[in-house]
This record gives C-alpha cells, sequence and structure tokens, in this order.
C-alpha cells in the first residue's frame, strides 16, 4: 500500500485530482452550450425587434421575431444577395474588414402593420469596449424608422446612456439620403451641426467619445448597405 506522506502519492493524487475536476468541467460546459447559445440568440432577437419598437414578452420572443421578422438574407457592397444566413454573420468581424467588397451585409425584413421595414445591424468601439445595435430603415431606403443600441462596458450615466430610448428615439425620420447623397446620420455635440449637412442627432452629454463612436459606426457599417439602399429608393 502507497505511503499517503510521501511525495509520490501527493503528485499522483494531485494529477487525479486536476483530470477529474477538468473533465467535470468539460462536461458541465458541453452541456450548457446549447442552452447558452440560446439565450445569446434570444437576446439578439429582442435587440433587433426593438429597433421596430417591439418588445415581446419573456417566452415568446422567439414566436414574436418569427412573426415581425418575414425575411432575413446577406447581401454584399454591390447590393447583391449572396448566401449566408443573415443570423450567423459575425457582425463584429465584418466591421473590422477595411476592404467593404469583403463584407457580408446582413439584412432583416420586418412586416410591421402592412408596412416594410429594413433593418440593419451596426458594431464598432465606444470609451471603454464594444457598442453595437441596429437601425431600421423605411421601405424608401432614405429615413430611418427606428434604432436600438447596446455597450458592454461604457459608464453609466454618461455613454451608457446610448442604450436609453432618449438617445435612440432621435433617429426616428433622420434621412440617410439628402438632395440623391448618401450621408449616414451624425452624432454631434448639441447645438451643433455638421458641416456636411448631413441628418444628426445631439450626442451624450459628458459621453463624448461614446458619441463619437457611435457616429463612426453608423458610418462605417451603414455606408457598404449604400447600393442595396439605393434599389430600395428606386424601386
Amino acid at each position: 500500500m502507497m505511503n499517503k506522506q510521501s511525495n509520490t502519492y501527493t503528485i499522483i493524487y494531485i494529477i487525479v485530482l486536476v483530470v477529474v475536476v477538468g473533465a467535470a468541467l468539460a462536461f458541465t460546459a458541453m452541456t450548457l452550450r446549447p442552452l447558452q447559445q440560446e439565450n445569446a440568440d434570444v437576446d439578439k432577437m429582442k435587440q433587433i425587434l426593438a429597433s421596430v419598437g417591439v418588445v415581446p414578452d419573456d417566452g415568446k420572443v422567439s414566436d414574436e421575431f418569427n412573426k415581425y421578422i418575414v425575411e432575413s438574407f446577406v447581401v454584399n457592397a454591390k447590393g447583391q444577395r449572396v448566401d449566408g444566413n443573415a443570423f450567423d454573420v459575425n457582425v463584429e468581424k465584418m466591421s473590422k474588414e477595411s476592404d467593404s467588397s469583403k463584407r457580408e451585409l446582413p439584412v432583416y425584413v420586418c412586416d410591421l402593420k402592412g408596412e416594410r421595414k429594413y433593418i440593419l445591424p451596426v458594431y464598432g468601439a465606444g470609451l471603454w469596449g464594444p457598442i453595437w445595435g441596429y437601425v431600421s430603415i423605411n421601405s424608401d431606403g432614405t429615413t430611418v424608422y427606428g434604432a436600438y443600441f447596446a455597450h458592454q462596458g461604457e459608464t453609466p450615466g454618461l455613454g451608457a446612456e446610448i442604450e436609453k430610448p432618449e438617445f435612440s428615439n432621435q433617429f426616428k425620420g433622420k434621412r440617410l439620403w439628402i438632395d440623391g447623397k448618401f450621408q449616414p446620420i451624425e452624432v454631434v455635440k448639441a447645438g451643433q451641426k455638421p458641416a456636411n449637412g448631413a441628418d444628426y442627432v445631439d450626442g451624450v452629454s459628458g459621453g463624448t467619445i461614446t458619441s463619437k463612436g457611435v457616429g463612426a459606426m453608423l458610418d462605417n457599417c451603414l455606408a457598404p448597405y449604400k447600393t442595396y439602399l439605393e434599389t430600395l429608393r428606386t424601386k
């Protein structure tokens, strides 16, 4: 019988313990992964619906999503549909692709009270971490119907205010096309206006860097949709 006070016994005991604990953790992670993915999918559906003002009850998110989102697909910078599942596109990765011709651009088509809305995802950087959201466009391909923004770690009371309706509601009715020219909405300091004549919203007071991050995010992520939105304008 092995001496429990020996170094050999201690080493073997530690190895066995590590293997057992590691196996238990791996099993737990594998078991929980489907549930974690399901929760992430549900949260994404809620955010997409939030851009058109739909707030489903818990437990009915998937049903409401399938009710309002009648179609989803992927387009390229030429406005052409390409193979791919819109829901599975890694928007964070695509937003960092400097060559817009290589981007996969998800489009979610919403039927809201008999009117079509086109929901486009956006992703960027705030002061302390990533920011993201969804912008819904009216069927004319020109004006914004609604918007939803979220963040990972912006400062409460400052940059974190981008997730509040007081900020996102400003985007309603703003134009992406002015005098036939595509101009993403700018986020400026209250009391100021962009020099290029673009439509704009007031940034968050005290959240200058986060506000600029939202503006840069809109420019970077919506510009590649220009040709696709042009097809909606000409219908």
